[in-house]
C-alpha cells in the first residue's frame, strides 16, 4: 500500500447492533474499490474483517478490525468494532481513534440497543455521523419507518437523506440520488433515469438537501432565501460542511444492501466527501496533571501524540499494538516515548492491517492507523510521545464489569502462567479485571457478559493456558446485632509443663470493622496473654463463626480472666479467646451481610412489566422509573447474589434490546429464610 499524506486520510468507525451488516459492508466496499475479487460471506467464513478462528465459529465480530480501502487517491482506514454489546470498550476505542462515524441500522430491526451505544459514544465524543441503512433487499424492509425511528430517538439530530432506495426487499435494486435525481443501480456504478413512481419522494428528498446545505454556510443561506434554490456544486458544498461539523448535527442517510453489493459506490464516495479530515480533530488530552487539548490543525509538524487503541495477543506472531496518530509521524526502526509506561519502544516492525494480512510500511503521517510488532510495555490506552513530552491522550471512560466468573489453572503446568497471561489480556481490554478475592479465597475474572469471558478464556487457550471456571461466591459479612457475654477454660495436661488460660469477654455491635479492648482489673491476666488472646479473637475473623465468612462490625472487651503461674502460655490464651469470642459471637443473634447494588436498566416501554416483575422475584427495591425516549429506564437496589447471571437473564427477557450498569452500594442484612440455607449449606460443607 502506497504511503499517504494526511488530507488523503479517513478514519471511519462503523458501528451499530449486532447483525446490522457492518462486515458484510466492509467486504462489499473493498469488493467495489478493487482490494478483493470476489464478496467474502459470514456463513464461508471468508470475511477479510472477522478472520479469527473464533468469530469463525461463532458468526460474530468479536474484536475491532483495521481495514483500509483506498479510493480516488483516498485511504479510508475502515474500523470495524463489534456489535454485541458484551464488547462496548472495543466500539469506544474505535470510536476514539476514528473521526467520523457510520452508524449502520438494520431495515428491518430499525433502531436498537447497539444502535444506541453507537450514538451515545459518538455524540460523547463529538463525532459527525453518517446513517447507513442496511439490509434493504430483507423481506419487510422499510426505509421510511426506520428513518421515523431515527428521528423520534435522536431528535437533536437532522436527518438528511442523500441515497434513497429503489424498491425494497426482492424488489431492492438500487439508490436515487437525491442531489442531481438520477437512478444508481447495483453496486452504484451503473447509472439510469429515475423511475416515474420515485419522483416525488425524491424531489421532497433534494429539497431536504437543498435546506440542509443552505444552513450550512451563511452565504448559502442568503442565496437561498433569495433565489430558493442552489446548485448542485453549492448543495454538495454545503453539505460537505454540515456532515462535518458535529455542533450543526446534521446526518446524511444512505440505503444498502451489503450481500447484495447495492448502494455501496455512492456510500464509498460519502465516506471521502462527508465524513471529517484527521487533521481537523481536536485532541483531548492531559498535559501533566491538568486536562487540555490539541487543537485543530493537526500536521506531520505537531508534537507526536499516538495513541494505542487496541492490543492482540498471539501466541506465535506476539503483541500486536494498534495505533492511532493524532498528531506527528510514526517511521519504522523510530524510538518512541510511552508517556504512560515511561518505556522507551523501538519500533522494529511497522503494519498497515487489512484484516489479518500485514503490509508493511515505512512512515506513516499524522492521522493515519497503524499497528506495530513486539513492544514490551505498551497496552491498551498508553499515549507515545516526543522524549520530554506531558502530553497524554485522554482515553475512553469504560463501564465497568457486569459479569464475573471464578477461575483455576486446570493443570499443575497452567498454574504458574494463569497470572501473567490474565494480566496481558486484562491490559488489552479495559474491560477486563481480574483478582484475588481474599474474602471467598477465589480467583475472579470479570468482564462485560458470559461472551466476553468466554472469548477471553479461549484467548487464554490459545497462549497455552488452560483454564477452569466456577460460579463465584458472593463476599458475605457475618456481624452480630446483640450483646453477649462468653467465658472459655483452656485447660491442657501432657504429663509435663500443660496449658492453662482462661478468659471471660463481652461482644457487642459496632460501627468500625472490630474493635479490641480490655478492661481486665488487678492483674487477672497479664498484659502478654491479653495480646495472645487478641490475637486468638483476630484468627477467627477471616473465617467467621456461622457460616464461613469475614467477621466486621463488633466489638470485642476482655474482662476477667485467670491464668497459672506455670501451665499459661501464648498458646493456651490464644485458644481460650478464639473459642470465648466465638461463644459469645452466636449468643449475640449473629446475622449474615451482604452486597447491595445500585443498578440501572434500559429497556424497550413495552417490556417494563417483566422487569419490574422479575426485580421483586430478586428481592430488588425500585427506586425510580423514567422515560426517556422510546425507552424506559429503571433504578433499583438489588443484593449481588441476585445479579451474577443478570446479563444472561435480561437478554432472553428482552431479545438482546435490554442493557444494565451496577455499581457496589453497600452491605445490609440477609433475610433470615437465606440466611438459614446459607449457615446450613456451610454446616453441611464442614461436615463432608
Amino acid at each position: 500500500m502506497k504511503e499517504y499524506q494526511s488530507e488523503n486520510i479517513r478514519n471511519v468507525a462503523l458501528a451499530g447492533h449486532q447483525s446490522c451488516g457492518k462486515t458484510s459492508l466492509v467486504e462489499a466496499l473493498l469488493h467495489c474499490s478493487g482490494a478483493t475479487t470476489r464478496l467474502g460471506h459470514i456463513s464461508e467464513g471468508n470475511m477479510v474483517s472477522d478472520w479469527e478462528d473464533e468469530e469463525k465459529e461463532r458468526g460474530l465480530s468479536l474484536s475491532t478490525s483495521l481495514v483500509p480501502i483506498e479510493y480516488e487517491d483516498t485511504k479510508i482506514n475502515i474500523l470495524d468494532p463489534p456489535g454485541f454489546t458484551d464488547f462496548q470498550g472495543e466500539l469506544k476505542n474505535a470510536i476514539c481513534a476514528a473521526d467520523s462515524v457510520v452508524v449502520v441500522v438494520d431495515a428491518v430491526s430499525g433502531v436498537e440497543v447497539g444502535t444506541e451505544l453507537a450514538w451515545e459514544y459518538a455524540r460523547a465524543h463529538e463525532q459527525p455521523i453518517i446513517v447507513v441503512i442496511n439490509k434493504m433487499d430483507r423481506d419487510n424492509a422499510n426505509f421510511e419507518e426506520v428513518l421515523d425511528q431515527l428521528r423520534g430517538q435522536f431528535g437533536d439530530y437532522k436527518f438528511v437523506p442523500v441515497m434513497l432506495p429503489l424498491g425494497s426487499g426482492a424488489d431492492f435494486k438500487g439508490v436515487a440520488n437525491a442531489l442531481n435525481q438520477k437512478a444508481l443501480l447495483g453496486a452504484g456504478e451503473q447509472r439510469s433515469d429515475l423511475p416515474d413512481e420515485h419522483a416525488d419522494a425524491l424531489e421532497e428528498a433534494h429539497m431536504e438537501l437543498m435546506e440542509a446545505a443552505a444552513e450550512a454556510d451563511d452565504e448559502l443561506l442568503e442565496k437561498y432565501f433569495e433565489e430558493e434554490t442552489l446548485s448542485s456544486d453549492e448543495i454538495r458544498d454545503g453539505m460537505r460542511k454540515a456532515s462535518r461539523s458535529p455542533d450543526l448535527k446534521t446526518v446524511p442517510v444512505f440505503a444498502t444492501s451489503a450481500t447484495e453489493n447495492i448502494g455501496t459506490v455512492p456510500l464509498m464516495e460519502a465516506l471521502t466527501a462527508y465524513t471529517t479530515a484527521p487533521t481537523e480533530r481536536q485532541v483531548n488530552v492531559w498535559l501533566g496533571e491538568e486536562a487540555g487539548v490539541l487543537e485543530a490543525p493537526q500536521s506531520d509538524e505537531g508534537p507526536l501524540a499516538t495513541y494505542v487503541f487496541k492490543t492482540l495477543n498471539d501466541r506465535f506472531v506476539g503483541t500486536l499494538n494498534y495505533f492511532r496518530i493524532f498528531s506527528g509521524t510514526i517511521s519504522s526502526d523510530g524510538r518512541y516515548h510511552n508517556a504512560n509506561s515511561g518505556a522507551s519502544e523501538r519500533f522494529n516492525s511497522l503494519f498497515v492491517m487489512r484484516g489479518k494480512e500485514q503490509l508493511p510500511a515505512t512512515v506513516l503521517h499524522a492521522g493515519d492507523i497503524g499497528v506495530v510488532a513486539k513492544l514490551n510495555e505498551t497496552k491498551t490506552g498508553d499515549t507515545f510521545v516526543d522524549a520530554g513530552s506531558a502530553i497524554r491522550v485522554t482515553a475512553p471512560d469504560f463501564p465497568a464489569p457486569l459479569y464475573m466468573v471464578a477461575v483455576s489453572p486446570r493443570a499443575q503446568a497452567d498454574s504458574a502462567k494463569m497470572g501473567p497471561t490474565l494480566s496481558n489480556l486484562c491490559d488489552a481490554d479495559p474491560t477486563l479485571r481480574w483478582r484475588q478475592d481474599s474474602d471467598t479465597r477465589q480467583t475472579v475474572l470479570e468482564g462485560m457478559g458470559q461472551i466476553h469471558l468466554d472469548v477471553t478464556l479461549k484467548r487464554a487457550e490459545s497462549l497455552g493456558v488452560n483454564i477452569d471456571t466456577d460460579m463465584p461466591k458472593v463476599p458475605y459479612r457475618e456481624t452480630i446485632t446483640g450483646n453477649a457475654e462468653s467465658s472459655y477454660t483452656h485447660k491442657k495436661q501432657t504429663g509435663g509443663a500443660g496449658q492453662y488460660g482462661r478468659v471471660d469477654l463481652k461482644v457487642e455491635p459496632s460501627g468500625e470493622n472490630f474493635e479490641f479492648e480490655s478492661s481486665v482489673f488487678g492483674g487477672a491476666i497479664s498484659q502478654q496473654f491479653v495480646s495472645s488472646t487478641e490475637k486468638g479473637i483476630r484468627a477467627v475473623l477471616a473465617d467467621g463463626v456461622i457460616a464461613g465468612y469475614p467477621v466486621e462490625r463488633v466489638k470485642v472487651n476482655v474482662f476477667d480472666g485467670k491464668e497459672h503461674p506455670v501451665d499459661s502460655k501464648d498458646i493456651a490464651f490464644q485458644i481460650a479467646g478464639r473459642e470465648a469470642f466465638r461463644a459469645a459471637f452466636r449468643k449475640a443473634k449473629p446475622v449474615l451481610l451482604e452486597p447491595i447494588m445500585d443498578v440501572k436498566i434500559v429497556v424497550p416501554e413495552t417490556m417494563m412489566g417483566d422487569i419490574m416483575s422479575d426485580l421483586n422475584t430478586r428481592r430488588g427495591r425500585v427506586q425510580g422509573m423514567d422515560t426517556v425516549g422510546i425507552k424506559s429506564v429503571v433504578t433499583a437496589e438489588v443484593p449481588l447474589a441476585e445479579m451474577l447471571r443478570y446479563g444472561n437473564d435480561l437478554r432472553s427477557m428482552t431479545g438482546g434490546r435490554g442493557i444494565y450498569t451496577m455499581l457496589f452500594n453497600r452491605y445490609d442484612r440477609v433475610p433470615s429464610y437465606v440466611q438459614d440455607e446459607l449457615v446450613a449449606h456451610a454446616a453441611a460443607a464442614v461436615e463432608q
